[in-house]
């Protein structure tokens, strides 16, 4: 399946009408089937996006288009953009197998929360027992084979910051009995086992969840106050949120480094979350 990154055509038929203007993009999947489109890199776009002048399209297997055609303008405008996403295409890791964002747990999800507990621990120089994010701050898939900076800049474009909390176990269990009742997201440091809706056992640290115990906990801004309807900073102890730190800031060096190193990015579920469905729920 060949993946393409493609600007929205309006903005950039305006960067390259008018030398300006703001972009976005989206991931596409493309079949070749008309013109040979491959997803590509910065060394390799005329291989896999073709070449273009005043007159003709030439796609890259081959088949010429005219500049009164709409393929020719696509292309054309495609083209002109791609030295403005020249750093977004650097090959930055390599991932054997595509992580999928599913609740109640996944692999990415599970990749992203427990590098954030690191990350928070490392800034605030204190142990971080307990981790949450939400799905939906993870907002591309880890894609199958080369990973493009662009794929984790997409993956968490949200300017959210890292935030290191210290909060009581039955405040922790309190924000378990809500992901339980209605929808779960990313926790690192726990084991839980729900049935029907509620929260039948926890664990933190190896040990079961103590609600009198004082825990650190790492998580987003997007979720203090709210942000998809939990609010981690209700009745914090303490709280420290790190501005100067967003999750970009934290995810793309990791898998950076990953790479110094010689390592694939990727992860495996170790069954955090276990969802047993009562008898009538089969």
């Amino acid at each position: 399946m060949r993946r393409l990154l493609i600007f929205a055509l309006s903005a950039a038929v305006l960067s390259s009408c008018c030398g300006g203007g703001s972009f976005t993009w989206e991931r596409t999947i493309m079949n070749g089937s008309r013109t040979g489109v491959q997803a590509c890199s910065a060394s390799d776009v005329p291989q896999k996006l073709g070449v273009v002048d005043d007159s003709l399209y030439v796609a890259p297997n081959g088949r010429e288009f005219a500049n009164n055609t709409s393929t020719y303008a696509a292309a054309k405008a495609l083209l002109a953009v791609q030295d403005k996403m020249a750093d977004l295409k650097t090959v930055i890791g390599y991932s054997p197998r595509a992580m999928v964002r599913t609740s109640p747990e996944s692999e990415i999800g599970d990749w992203f929360i427990d590098h954030l507990m690191e990350a928070t621990q490392e800034k605030a120089h204190r142990k971080v027992h307990f981790g949450i994010t939400n799905f939906g701050g993870i907002r591309v898939d880890m894609p199958e084979g080369e990973v493009l900076k662009d794929d984790i800049v997409s993956m968490f474009p949200f300017k959210n910051h890292l935030c290191y909390l210290e909060l009581y176990g039955r405040d922790i269990r309190a924000l378990l009995e809500q992901l339980a009742a209605t929808s779960w997201q990313a926790v690192g440091g726990a084991r839980c086992v729900v049935k029907d809706g509620k929260l039948v056992s926890a664990e933190i640290d190896g040990a079961p969840l103590d609600d009198n115990r004082v825990y650190g906990v790492a998580t987003i801004s997007f979720l203090l106050n709210g942000g998809d309807g939990i609010s981690v900073a209700r009745n914090a102890k303490k709280l420290v949120e790190f501005k100067d730190v967003m999750i970009i800031d934290v995810m793309l060096p990791y898998v950076k480094q990953l790479t110094a190193e010689g390592k694939n990015v990727e992860y495996s579920k170790d069954g955090r979350i276990q969802i047993i469905k009562s008898e009538n729920n089969n």
